[in-house]
Parts: C-alpha cells; structure tokens; sequence
C-alpha cells in the first residue's frame, strides 16, 4: 500500500497560496535533486551599512584647512561634510537636520571641526576617529549667524549675526559667553542706520586685544576687547565683502562689491592709504574708474624675502562678457588672471606657519569651485596646478550608467593602469601633493574591484575601487568613432536626441577576454578590442541594421475584432557582408511617412588615423530610421567572447552580430519572437498615470532628450514607476487607431513588449537534451523568457568561414512582471560562469590561425544522465528557480506586490550564491539559492531620483553601490564580514603632530613692547567676568555618546572595547609603578630618620664649640 505523504500536501497547499501573498516563497514539486544541495548563506552573513563616499562633493559651500595636521574640509548645501587628507584619506560625514554649511573652523592641530549652518546651529566635531561625530550643538533661536571667526590656539569662538552682534561660544563646553559686542556700541552713535550683517571678524595679528569686525554697509570696526569700546571706525561707501590683515599688525585690507580694494592704515581711519581695482580701466581726467563685479573674497599673504601675495576671487569688468571665472594673484608688479572652470565658491592660500603674526610664506591655493577643487603652485612661474590624487572626476560628464565588478582578473588592473598612464595629460606641477595629512587603513583584502562609468559625452572610464579606494585607470572616448557638426546646420538632422547624441546607455564587458559593448541613446552599439599596440590607419567595419516592429495588415485591430498575430518564418542565416545595410523593410511602409528611411542617427568616420593602445574599435554597429521612424533606444546588450557575438534588442526587436566575421545572423521583430499568436502575450495600451512621490513620466515614448540619455537600460523604464507590468487594460483597443506603417503610435509602442535581457550560456535547450548546448537566453519586459539554440563552428579557421545559425526552441517560461537577470547554477548550487574567451594580444597577420581557447560553463563531458543544472531568473516581482532539462519549476518567490524590483543581480558571497535585490520603496533584499529563502529585507533607500535607479547595481563579495548626487558615487556593503573589517580599512584623520614654534618676537621687540600682545581670553570672557548668557539666545544640545565619552573615541564595539583594554593596562601600569615610588619614598624615609637618630645621638651632649 503506498504510504500517504501530508509534507507534500501541504507543499502544495503553499505553493497555490504564496501566488498571492506578498513576498512569499515555495517549493515546487518534480525536482528532487534541489532537496539535496546544502545552503551555507544564513541571515547572519549578512548586514547593512555604508562604506564609504567617492567623487566631489555635492554643491559645496565652504572651505578650511588645518595647517598642522594638512587636513582640509568641505561643506556643502546639503549638510554634508567631507574631509580630505593624503591620497586614500577620505571621510564623509552629515549633519541630521540637512542645512547648508555656512562656515568651517577647525581647531587647529586639536582634531576638532566647527561647522556653522543656515538653521543658525553651530557643531562641534570629533575628527579623532574614524568616523567624526559631533561632541555639542548650539542653536541660536534670536539670531541668525553669518560669520564665526575662531583664532589660533584659542577655545572662544566669535559668532556673527545678521543682527550685527558679536557673541562669544567657548568651545570646549558649547556655552555661551555673557560678554557680547553689541552693534549700536560698535558704530558711532550719530550713524542712524543699521550697519547691516556682520560679514568679518578677525583678530589683530599682533594685539589678540583688538578685534576687527566687518559690517555690510562698508563699516570696519577697530574693538577693544579689554575696554570694551571702538579704537578705529574705517568707513566706506561701498559694500564690504572681506578683511585680510598684513602679519605685522599695521595694515588690513578690505574687498568692495564695486570691484575695488581698500588699503588701511590702522591708526588712520580718515581714508584709505590706496584704492586698487584690478580689473578696472583707469579713467582719465582723474575721474573714477568703471565699476566691475564685486571681490567676493581677498588674502593677503606676505613672505620673509619678496613682496607680498594679494590673491582675491572676482572683481572682473562688467564687459567681459562670457569670460570664465578667475582666480587673481597679485604679487609684486605682476597680475596674474588664473581662468576657471566653474564658478569659484571659496579659496584658502596654504601658507608654512600657522601663527598669523609671522611672515605666512604660501605656497600654495586651494580653489573650491562648483564642480571641482583645484591646487594651484605659488612657488612656480606660471602658477601650475597640482594633480589631483582624489577620484573628483566622476562627473566631468554626466554619468549615465555605471557597473559594478568585484573579483577581477589579477592581470586586468595593472593592464588598464598601464594603457590610461600613456594618455596625455597637462602639465602639472612636479611637487608633491600638499594634502598629506592622516594615514591609509590597515585592512587587507584578497580581491580586487573595478567600476566602470558611462557618460553623457560619450566616454566610458574605468575605475580601480579595491580597498575602498577609487582611482582612475583609463578613459575610453567613444565619440572619437563619430563625424563631428561644427553647428547645428551642419547636422544631418537624424539625431535622436538633441544634446549628448553620444551619451551611453548600456555597457556590456566580458573581464576575461576583455572585450566591451557600449550602446548609445543614438541607438548605436559600439565594440572594442583591448590591445596594448598602437594601430595606424584602421579602417572602421560598418554594419547598419534595421529593426522592425513588424505590424501587419492582420494585426491591425479593427473596430469590434481582435488582434491575430500572423508570423513570418524569422531569418536565421548569415547575413551579407559589412558594407551591406542590413534591413527588413517593412511591406506596409507608406511613402509618405519615407523622407527619412535607411539612414542613422549619426555619421560614422571613415577611418581613424591612429588607435591608441587600450581600447580599439573592433565594429560599429547602427540602427537605421525606418520611413520617417527613428530607432528605438536599445534597452538589452550583451557580449560573448567564446562564441564572438553581440546581442542587442529594444521595443522593436533583436539582433545577433557575429562580429569575428562583421556579419548580422539574426534580425528579428518582436511579434516574430514567439513564432505563433496563443504564444504572444497581448496587452492593449494603458491610461498614464501620476506618479507617487513626484516621480516623472519615463516611458519610452514620451521621454525628453535629457531624459532619454539617461534612461535605464531595463524595459522598467518602459512603463510608469508606480505601475505593475500585469496591471489589467484600461483602454478599450477597439477606440485606438493603429498606423499601417512598420512603426507604431507613441501610446501603442509606450505598451508593447521590450527585450530586457539576454543571457548566453551553455545550457539544457530542450527537455529531451541529454547534454548542453550554446543557447541565448531572451527576457522581454512582459516577463517572457525565450531560448534560443547557438550552433557556432568549431575554433579556429572554421569559425572565420562557417556561419553560426541562431534556431528558436519554442521554449517559452512565464514570470510575472519584466525579467531583470538571469544566472545558471550546477546541479551542486554552484554558479556557473557564462563560457568565455581568455585574453591574447591580438595580431593580425597570424590572429586567424591561433587557436582560440574557450572557458565552457561546465567541462566537457560533465552533463551524465540524471545531472541537471539550475536556472535562476528574477523579473520586477518574483523569482524562480527552474530545474534543467526538464523546465520544472523548483521554487518560486513573490519579491513584492505593492512595488517592483529596479535592480537584481545574482552574486557570490561567503563562498555560496544569492539574489540580490533593490526595489522602488527602498527595501534591499537577499534570497538564497536555490531555495529562495529570505535572508536580508531591510528599508534603506527610498527611490526619490531616478538617477539611483540608473546607477544602483551590486556585485559580489556582498558589494553595491548607487550615484548618491550628480557628481558622487556612495558604497554600501550587505557582508556582515566587511561590515566588521570596515574600521580596519577607513583612514585615521587625525595623527600626533607637534605644533611649531611661536615666531621669535626678539630681543629689542621684548624689551620695547613691539611684539605680539597676549590676551587672556578666560579673565575676560569666563563666567566670573563676564556672566552667564541669557538662556533664551542659543540651546545647547549634547552630541550622541556624551562629552567625555566621544572624546578620542573610535566608531564601533571593538574599538571601544580596545580602547578600554589599552586604558585599563595603561591605569594598572601607572597604578604599579606609583606603588613602586611610593615604596621606595618609603624606604628612603626610613632611611632618613635612622641617620637622623644617629646623627643626634652622636652629637647629643657635646658643645657647638667641640662640632
């Protein structure tokens, strides 16, 4: 009797209802082999947390530098702050409340930072760990703040308002100061206005006494800080916007918003001593020059032997029109105008001393601009820049794409190093760079990573990421291939997209063979062969394609019918040579809509004089408009180096390029895929509707030019965000008008199917295979999934004379929703890697007759009878695991119901293989396989710009990343294993350093008084002199962890944990060898009082005349 089994009941019972429960899983029955692979990867492998920051920082606002420690720190409008040290010494930090960085102090060789913001709070921060944490916050509730000024090795902070008041914060305790600099006190008491912000405090270089303080409406206030009264009132008509004091005391002068600076002499306010506009003309006749644009910023450094440096930003003439910003330095007669990039937002010069009382000897300045940070060499003719060591490139040209790869080749780093070192670069100066404060991290890591980058302009680079660094290797310019329109008349008029026609949209590289795919927005695909020779005069190779929706006569739904596919046999032969277009006319094309047909969307070159070693063009390939059409963007790509080929598809179809003998093997439209119309899914076209979040509209047919250029490559920028792709039709296909021609309307080709992916690998074709053949795997955005059967000749001679043929199965798998990543594992759970080509520098002469080794997905002969392999695909909502040959589906998991999944990839971690998934609420996700089990749902990153969706991608080792801001690529790690090895691998910010000597004030300057006046600040601004602060001004707010707690802390358990293991020892040691110098005082003590007894014994009873 055969023995009834209620596990498999209930299996069943679950598998019917985790089809409409949210993210739920199940196994399926008929595949008894996956019960017996074990899964090593558990919910504690895996944690959440964030890596660390690349690229520049985001709408930057403020600049400091500590001198002594070589550190410099950034602000942004976004409350970020990020700190730079020597090459590798990279920290990011933010501020909760997101308010933009007015102003940074640091406290000089202290490792501490304050940070002033907009909402009128200043912060302390601990730069004396790993990860800075602010230790107090002040928030002014009366006041807005405008400027902080905190002097060398002083712990009072200066605080400016817009009120024109001047409060004292001790920095040590965050709390305010009772004595406070009233504006009505500071200016003269016959002025009737209100002199407007503070805009400047500084002290006297020379007297600590004397506070300069700054006003808006061109006021300069000379402070006693001991009398508590003006010595000096400097006054101009025009508006201040900066002070700079000569070292000596004497002299400071101020920035004007008419373009002119004013030289003062301190003890005479009248007038002052010069007026100097640099970028004026000189009028004549006396009068006054023409005013030019306000000096934003001034310094004026002096040096031991040669004149002084005066470095101001701004202040050009009204009528240079379209001259870019400039940086001047002004030194002895000569005016040097330094032309800029980008708008300049704030410069510091580096000078050797950090006591502004002595000869400040720059030697260099620090540029902060919009886009970039530029170093500039004083001790130089012609003032050269410094190369920059920190990965503040990434968005020299929007990024459109990026990729992630983890557990590269050995060899291919080095080899990309190489070739990028030969490219040409400026001049730059031959010092080393000046940032050189902290030290790298300590931690190890046994593999290496790369990401690579798509641009707007066409370039693709290349990036070393291995211990969570970030250099650049190479950069490949993609639009060299393409002819060049001086203007826009010249154009051909074919053009996609009005800007960045040479934008990239989808990369495809195989590490192996080294062999790279890039398509563009200009629907073209270009591929490259690496090489470390140069190559002269390289004819390009040219295929043009057409793809072709393919809409019939019968296909046209009329009025009270329904739709009828009727298929034509696709072709599947070789296709002509290169330079034969390749086309499949449509037989319903309309000669009126034929003004722009058999032409692309951008002109190729006919040759390129020279190819750089690195990257070389192997073959251009381009879609061509189709009677009056232009080509759909391409929205899948792939590259096999094994077989030599190159898949790519969009809304229209697919093509497979053999591009070992430049030929197209397969063109086929989308209604042809499925070889039969009950195959076909059909979806009428869908109402638009509004977004969540106020998210746009990125359907493909609806997209502006900005957008298209930076589409994702997945057909899940075919439909709306917040849209399901199985939502039922709410539009009646009986009122919608079809055009006869071969394209379709925007609102039909907004909803019909895309090819979303492809995937080639050696797999079971059929059910009734006994061994695995070459197959193309076709993943559409209606969640079909086709196969296709590669028969490629054998390696060598044949392979550049037989054709390869491209047959369909017929094999047809249904997921829900558009399929994003396909992956194979073995019958033991392991991945299977897709077959592949190792490199070899090519050579043309004997390049046909070298044998071409390729890396199989699994080793000849390994596929006996009983063995399977394992297909693991992930769409937009669920899962599924599908058992080869026999296409039983072993396990299924619903991922979401309420979103949809924007990235998957299938990855290696901790020695086993899980799906990694990012959906549009924000929530990662880990499965495991092949069981699908849910190991990681954590809500991290809400989908709230589409560029996170563009670029988010992960990779193995439990590594992903995403473009955090326009211009900055943020890390994240979901390995617990690197989670606890990541303070190992961060820089230290802070390193012990000596501070140097005070200046020498001299003999005859310390018997004369002529040097620089001490102050002490603690007698004058202490609570016993001057009070308490009304409670009312300003609250004070404890930084997380506590004031003692946080000081020298390091971020993490272990740290602290050692920390307190290192303090302990240190107590018990101090503790044994006060014991040991107590004991020995003691003995000594003894000692003392016996020969003191004896002493007094011996000359007890005897006379002080017999001593």
């Amino acid at each position: 009797m055969k023995k009834f089994n209620i596990r498999k009941v209930l299996d069943g019972l679950t598998a019917v209802s985790s089809s409409s429960s949210t993210s739920s899983s199940s196994a399926q029955p008929g595949c008894k082999e996956s019960e017996l692979i074990p899964e090593t990867l558990q919910s504690e492998h895996f944690q959440l947390c964030k890596t660390v920051r690349h690229g520049f920082p985001y709408q930057p606002s403020s600049l400091a530098f500590d001198p002594v420690q070589k550190i410099l720190a950034i602000g942004t409008q976004t409350g970020a702050l990020r700190l730079f040290g020597r090459p590798g010494v990279e920290c990011y930090c933010q501020h909760e409340s997101g308010a933009a960085v007015i102003q940074l102090q640091f406290l000089i060789n202290e490792g501490a930072l304050v940070s002033a913001l907009t909402d009128d709070s200043i912060h302390l921060w601990n730069l004396r760990q790993k990860r800075p944490a602010i230790l107090h916050s002040l928030k002014f509730s009366r006041e807005r703040i405008t400027f902080c000024h905190l002097p060398f090795q002083s712990k009072w902070l200066y605080v400016g308002t817009e009120r024109g008041n001047i409060h004292l914060v001790n920095v040590e305790s965050f709390t305010l100061s009772g004595y406070v600099i009233m504006w009505n006190k500071a200016i003269e008491l016959s002025t009737k206005t209100h002199p407007g912000p503070v805009v400047h405090i500084s002290e006297n270089p020379m007297d600590e006494g004397k506070l300069t303080i700054g006003f808006e409406c061109g006021i300069v206030v000379l402070w006693d800080l001991k009398c508590k009264k003006a010595d000096y009132r400097y006054n101009h008509d025009e508006a201040i916007h900066s002070v700079a004091w000569h070292h000596e005391g004497k002299q400071f002068i101020c920035s004007h918003s008419d373009g002119t600076l004013t030289v003062w002499n301190v003890r005479s306010p009248a007038k002052p001593v010069q007026i100097i506009t640099p970028h004026g003309k000189q009028a004549k006749d006396g009068k006054k020059p023409e005013p030019c644009k306000p000096i934003l910023k001034v310094e004026y450094k002096t040096t031991k032997a040669g004149d002084p440096f005066m470095i101001l930003s701004g202040g050009l003439s009204y009528d240079t029109v379209g001259r870019r910003p400039c940086l001047t330095v002004m030194h002895g007669k000569s005016t040097a105008v330094l032309e800029m990039d980008h708008p300049v937002v704030d410069f510091l010069t580096l000078c050797e001393t950090p006591y502004p009382n002595d000869a400040q000897e720059p030697y260099a300045v620090v540029v902060l601009l919009e886009k970039d940070l530029v170093v500039i060499d004083l001790a130089q003719n012609g003032y050269p820049i410094f190369e920059n060591p920190y990965p503040l490139t990434i968005h020299e040209s929007p990024v459109t794409c990026c990729e992630y790869f983890a557990d590269c080749p050995a060899d291919l780093i080095p080899a990309l190093y190489t070739v990028g070192s030969r490219q040409k670069r400026q001049a730059y100066s031959k010092k080393e760079w000046p940032l050189s404060g902290g030290h790298c991290g300590q931690g190890t890591q046994s593999y290496q990573e790369m990401i690579i980058t798509g641009h707007a302009d066409g370039s693709v680079k290349f990036w070393d990421a291995s211990m969570i660094m970030l250099q650049v290797l190479y950069k490949l310019k993609t639009a060299k291939v393409f002819e060049k329109y001086r203007t826009k008349e010249d154009k051909p008029g074919t053009d996609i997209v009005d800007e960045d026609p040479f934008a990239i949209q989808t990369i495809s590289w195989c590490l192996e063979s080294r062999m790279l795919c890039v398509a563009g927005v200009s629907a073209h695909v270009l591929i490259y062969r690496f090489s470390q020779q140069e190559v002269t005069s390289e004819v390009l190779q040219l295929l043009e394609v057409k793809l072709v929706y393919e809409l019939n006569e019968t296909e046209s739904p009329e009025a009270g019918g329904e739709p009828v596919a009727a298929l034509p046999t696709p072709n599947v032969t070789s296709s002509p040579p290169a330079n034969t277009p390749e086309s499949q006319a449509s037989a319903n094309s309309s000669p009126s809509d034929a003004v722009r047909d058999n032409v692309p969307c951008l002109r190729v070159r006919s040759s390129l004089p020279k190819q750089s070693p690195g990257y070389q063009v192997e073959l251009v390939v381009q879609l061509l408009w189709v009677s009056g059409e232009p080509p759909q963007q391409i929205t899948s790509l792939a590259i096999n180096s094994s077989y030599g080929l190159v898949v790519f598809g969009n809304s229209s179809g697919l093509a497979v390029v053999d591009y070992f003998q430049k030929t197209v093997l397969l063109n086929m439209g989308m209604l042809q895929l499925y070889g039969s119309s009950d195959q076909r899914p059909l979806r009428s076209p869908r109402k638009p509707k509004q977004a969540p979040g106020g998210l746009c509209d990125i359907s493909e047919g609806s997209t502006s030019s900005e957008d298209r250029c930076k589409s994702p490559t997945s057909a899940k920028m075919s439909r709306k965000l917040n849209l399901p792709t199985d939502l039922k039709p709410d539009v009646d296909t009986r009122d919608a008008s079809f055009s006869r021609s071969s394209s379709v309307t925007s609102i039909d080709r907004e909803s019909r199917e895309a090819i979303t992916l492809f995937h080639v690998s050696e797999t079971f074709a059929r059910k009734t295979d006994g061994g695995a053949t070459p197959c193309l795997w076709v993943g559409t955005s209606f969640g079909s999934v086709l196969l296709m059967v590669l028969n490629v000749p054998p390696a060598g001679e044949q392979r550049t004379l037989q054709p390869v043929t491209v047959m369909p199965t017929g094999t047809l798998l249904r997921l829900k929703g558009a399929i994003l990543r396909m992956a194979f594992l073995d019958a033991t759970g392991a991945l299977l890697p897709g077959p592949s080509e190792p490199w070899h520098e090519s050579d043309c002469a004997n390049d046909k007759e070298r044998p071409r080794k390729r890396r199989t997905a699994s080793p000849p002969g390994s596929q006996e009878a009983g063995e399977s392999q394992f297909a693991v695909i992930c769409s937009d909502k669920q899962a599924k695991v599908i058992a080869l040959p026999s296409q039983a589906v072993a396990f299924k998991h619903n991922i979401t119901e309420t979103s949809f999944v924007l990235r998957s990839d299938v990855v290696q971690m901790s020695g086993s293989v899980c799906i990694a998934c990012f959906c549009a609420n924000g929530h990662i996700m880990t499965l495991s396989l092949p069981s699908l089990r849910p190991l990681l749902d954590i809500s991290y990153l809400p989908l709230t710009d589409m560029r996170i969706a563009r670029t988010f991608c992960f990779s193995n080792h439990g590594q992903a990343l995403f473009l955090t801001s326009p211009t900055e690529i943020q890390r994240i790690t979901y390995s617990q294993e690197t989670c606890e090895n990541l303070q190992e691998m961060l820089g230290e910010l802070f390193t012990p350093v000596e501070t140097p000597e005070a200046p020498n004030r001299g003999f005859f300057k310390g018997l004369f008084g002529g040097g620089a006046q001490s102050l002490d600040r603690e007698d004058l601004f202490g609570e016993a002199a001057a009070g308490k602060a009304a409670r009312s001004l300003a609250q004070h707010i404890p930084g997380p962890g506590g004031i003692e707690g946080m000081k020298g802390a390091a971020s993490g358990v272990v740290g602290e944990l050692a920390r307190a293991r290192i303090a302990l020892d240190e107590r018990g040691q101090k503790l044994g060898e006060l014991e040991e110098r107590t004991a020995a005082m003691m003995a000594s003590a003894d000692s003392f009082s016996k020969h003191a007894h004896e002493m007094m014994l011996k000359y007890k009873d005897k006379k002080w005349y017999q001593l």
